[in-house]
């Protein structure tokens, strides 16, 4: 794509395509007095299973606060048919760092979850954590360009579904020790890293319960005064650590909220529906 010539779809066609989910999910969104639409900014989160919740808060922030993100997605997206030319219409772009200093050249905002894939396909021993490795990428574009970071969390998606089988069943089994001699399937998969869960959601079905969705925005983080450190690794844990826990303590705020939200507001049919459980 060029992003000099990218036009962003009208506000109301993301917002007609996430009309179903936000029925269903009836998200909440908290700490919106730190949004600034006329600033650009990095915004860094919690990757989610199967990143349900992602298109919810795009659309929130477009039709609501005029933000609209260019989302930094995984190569994989892109190597789907159909499905990569349809991210690629709403803006999505391969996760590479020319792209993102394209765009931050430019002054878009950004999104980028730096779990990535393997944040998304979860693993029942990952609970709510953050599984960012050792990626340090998200912060030192942001220091190179002197951005902002804005860091967001979210709550609910996790508990929408059960895990059944994860990556770590599947590469303890017989037919993993088989396959993963060869180096395509370990390639395709990333080491088993991009193996998805099975799931079950509504009874039996892979239905996501339908759980409310939450989301809070942090205060921005400014770099301004990283910029020119952003070779030091020291200084880029610094960020990524002053990022992670403004992410994790929101995620645990908002886990408090959903308590007193659950009882006061979620009807009985959706508490029936959607128990909360860790997988």
């Amino acid at each position: 794509m060029d992003n000099k010539t990218y036009r962003p779809p009208p506000a109301w066609r993301l917002a007609l395509a996430q009309a179903p989910a936000r029925a269903y999910f009836s998200p909440v969104f908290l700490g919106t007095e730190h949004l600034d639409g006329s600033r650009p900014a990095l915004y860094v989160g919690n990757h989610t299973l199967y990143s349900i919740d992602a298109g919810l808060m795009m659309d929130y922030l477009n039709r609501r606060h005029g933000i609209f993100l260019r989302a930094l997605g995984d190569h994989f997206h892109f190597q789907v048919p159909l499905w990569g030319d349809l991210l690629t219409r709403y803006g999505v772009v391969p996760g590479t760092p020319d792209n993102c200093h394209e765009l931050m050249t430019q002054q878009h905002s950004i999104l980028v979850f730096p779990g990535g894939a393997r944040e998304v396909m979860r693993r029942r021993s990952d609970h709510d954590h953050l599984v960012w490795k050792q990626r340090l990428g998200f912060a030192r574009m942001a220091m190179m360009h002197g951005y902002d970071i804005v860091p967001f969390a979210s709550v609910g998606p996790n508990e929408s579904w059960k895990i059944v089988l994860d990556a770590d069943d599947v590469k303890k089994s017989r037919a993993w020790s088989l396959l993963s001699k060869s180096k395509r399937i370990r390639d395709l998969t990333r080491e088993g890293d991009v193996i998805a869960p099975l799931v079950r959601g509504l009874s039996v079905t892979p239905i996501p319960k339908p759980q409310r969705f939450y989301f809070s925005f942090g205060e921005r983080i400014s770099t301004a005064k990283w910029q020119d450190h952003a070779d030091d690794t020291d200084a880029l844990w610094q960020v990524r650590g002053q990022v992670e826990s403004a992410i994790e303590t929101m995620m645990g705020d908002l886990k408090r909220y959903r308590e007193q939200d659950r009882e006061a507001n979620w009807s009985r049919l959706r508490r029936w529906l959607a128990p909360l459980h860790v997988n």
